[in-house]
């Protein structure tokens, strides 16, 4: 039986694929399919495993595509942020974004963008449509009361247990659930203060005299190390998010580009806020995670005190994952959709000083297939899942097969398994009646074949990790 010390588990229902659906890529009124699930809550590290199997969420409801079925096969995408060098193009948003600040220069000509996962919302609305249609009775408060007095019981009777012996929660009243509204247990769900976590904006506010004293500090410090070293650190300044000037014949880094420094007369003022957001995912605050802690957060873009953007990230064990972004289309012409994939890389690089094992910029879903989707593979390094044995593999080693065929398995072992996948299903964590119990002792109460080929299909997706920490709520 599995305890989960410190903090509730992830609450699931699963929705085995049924039937086709509208793609929301390329309009195919009955091309898409896929499996999903509702996340009454979720831990951070189940939802890392799970985007690493190409599972991605969308609100509450996360969703893996059945790829070798799906019109459009959706390949789960990461970028490398350490190894990451903007592209000209990526270079030449920055420097638009910069003018337009400055001189309030504004482009000519039509200028096209490349937003986050701006028809993600289309994509899984054939999805919902399944949601629509079940009946889901419980309500999240009292589940989330019912799983800690279950888990307390669990505690108080940890010794080994023979198989009949169930942890029955002594609550009796019947609820209901499916109301999506986040778990009782969850503080980050009230409103916080604007500007809490750590800064994605810039450095510092510094004068543009004391960034070049920074860097003629740095061009000293490089050259005589030992002299300059010691008064650099007093500074508290991480010397790879302030980068001295670039030499003529080395290119800027994406810091350089993005924390130019402006005039004091700059036409235009560009500021963030972050903020913690309502999502399934519990807020936690690690003694050794990033010092904003884990969770959904909100990124604001403001303009001269106007909103003008919304990104949604969410900052996992091992990544920062892009869910999407909202911007004003008056301000298209600024590229808003690269310049805040851009800046989340240059976020992904800064909290990794911190937090060494945060090291991947995750862009959601990659599809060959679909030219407005393809753009997400400019981003080099980059990695593509493979959706037979889940191992990450370089994108230029995937996009030959991709040329020849929708779906591929790009793990070019034909030995190779999924090391993860699901071996042992009874020990399947299933919350039922208000009881958690292994999926061997819940089977036995059950009668519906059916029943069983849905909870093995799920145990299967989510692997043996998830499968045993997860509980699987069955009503």
């Amino acid at each position: 039986m599995a305890f989960w010390a410190g903090g509730s588990p992830s609450i699931v229902d699963y929705f085995p694929s049924e039937d086709f659906y509208r793609c929301g890529y390329c309009k195919n009124e009955s091309g898409s399919r896929s499996n999903g699930m509702w996340a009454h809550s979720m831990t951070v590290q189940d939802y890392q495993d799970l985007i690493d199997r190409g599972w991605r969420r969308s609100g509450k409801y996360v969703y893996k595509p059945v790829m070798n079925q799906t019109c459009c096969p959706q390949y789960t995408i990461r970028c490398r942020p350490l190894q990451f060098q903007p592209s000209k193009s990526h270079k030449k948003v920055l420097k638009k974004m910069l003018k337009f600040l400055a001189k309030g220069e504004v482009p000519k000509g039509s200028c096209e963008d490349e937003p986050m996962d701006s028809t993600m919302d289309d994509a899984v609305a054939g999805d919902f449509a399944l949601i629509n249609k079940l009946d889901i009775q419980c309500d999240l408060k009292t589940l989330s009361d019912d799983v800690k007095e279950s888990l307390q019981s669990e505690g108080k009777n940890s010794k080994k247990e023979e198989p009949h012996e169930l942890l029955q929660s002594q609550d009796s009243v019947g609820e209901k659930l499916g109301s999506g509204e986040p778990s009782h247990s969850v503080k980050v769900h009230t409103v916080p203060k604007p500007g809490k976590g750590a800064d994605l904006s810039k450095p510092p506010c510094r004068k543009a005299k004391e960034i070049r004293k920074e860097r003629k500090r740095l061009k000293l410090m490089q050259q005589n190390p030992a002299g300059e070293l010691e008064g650099f650190q007093a500074q508290g300044h991480p010397p790879s998010l302030f980068p001295p000037k670039a030499k003529s014949n080395q290119p800027k880094s994406l810091e350089d580009l993005i924390f130019e420094s402006l005039p004091e007369n700059a036409s235009h003022k560009l500021e963030f806020t972050r903020f913690l957001c309502s999502s399934p995912l519990e807020a936690e605050t690690p003694p050794n995670g990033p010092d904003c802690g884990y969770g959904s957060f909100h990124q604001q873009y403001w303009l001269d005190g106007k909103i003008i953007a919304v990104g949604v990230i969410d900052i996992l064990p091992n990544c920062v994952s892009s869910v999407y972004l909202y911007y004003d289309p008056d301000y298209s012409f600024l590229s808003l959709g690269v310049y805040s994939a851009l800046r989340e890389i240059a976020f992904t690089r800064q909290l990794h000083e911190k937090t060494s094992q945060l090291s991947y910029y995750y862009m959601g879903f990659y599809i060959h297939s679909c030219p407005k989707m393809k753009y997400k593979g400019q981003y080099r390094p980059s990695d593509l899942l493979c959706p037979e044995t889940y191992v990450w593999v370089p994108i230029e080693q995937c996009l030959p097969s991709l040329e020849n065929s929708k779906y591929c398995r790009f793990n070019q072992d034909p030995e190779a398994v999924d090391e993860d996948r699901s071996t042992e299903p009874d020990r399947l964590q299933v919350f039922h009646k208000r009881a958690i119990m292994p999926y061997g002792v819940y089977k036995k109460q059950q009668k519906d074949p059916s029943e069983e080929a849905a909870v093995l299909q799920y145990a299967s997706l989510v692997g043996q990790k998830c499968s045993e920490r997860m509980l699987l709520f069955r009503n």
